[in-house]
């Protein structure tokens, strides 16, 4: 059975746009967020790994959620912006075979998501969060944890932990790198 995380207690959250589309995450996972600045690509990634920036002497990937939902690609323009978002993921120790007290993956890692625009912090009560639909918004229902009512639409409310789920795209890239049989 599917288990999708929903929202229970009021909260911050950062809003931002995607192809003309609002969508928030919990305050909580953003560690900061840059202007947009040119990316390091990585050969054999996968099409929504756009690239590393050098934050601070680490390289951080780069994630582009519009082709991660299938919704092309960001066009770079003025106010396009690097959401730098922190996640744990205790599906990669798993994967890499490590016990789950080795400290750098048990620390997490931070991810950088690129959006046409960063907009602002908004506070929602849990009576403004409705659960996930079970379709449509465009994307998997387990990466949404509510829809937040707003004057005439809804703000799209992601889990992080599921959108950016590092064993998840572990996984893909794996078979990004596979060669294709005639």
């Amino acid at each position: 059975m599917l288990q999708v995380n929903t929202v229970t207690d009021a909260g911050r959250y950062l809003t931002f746009t995607l192809n003309g589309e609002a969508y928030a995450l919990d305050i909580f996972h953003v560690t900061e967020i840059l202007e947009y600045r040119a990316l390091t690509v990585v050969p054999m990634m996968p099409d929504f790994i756009r690239g590393v920036i050098n934050l601070r002497g680490r390289a951080v990937p780069v994630i582009d959620l519009a082709i991660r939902f299938g919704r092309g690609r960001t066009e770079i323009q003025r106010r396009t912006s690097i959401i730098i978002v922190h996640v744990d993921d205790p599906g990669l120790a798993e994967m890499a075979g490590l016990d789950s007290d080795d400290k750098s993956i048990a620390d997490g890692q931070d991810i950088g998501i690129l959006v046409d625009s960063a907009s602002k912090v908004v506070t929602l009560q849990p009576d403004d969060i409705e659960p996930p639909p079970a379709f449509g918004a465009g994307i998997r229902a387990d990466y949404i944890s509510g829809m937040a009512r707003r004057d005439t639409d809804f703000l799209i409310l992601l889990d992080i932990a599921h959108v950016l789920s590092i064993s998840d795209m572990v996984r893909l890239s794996e078979m990004a790198q596979q060669p294709v049989e005639p």
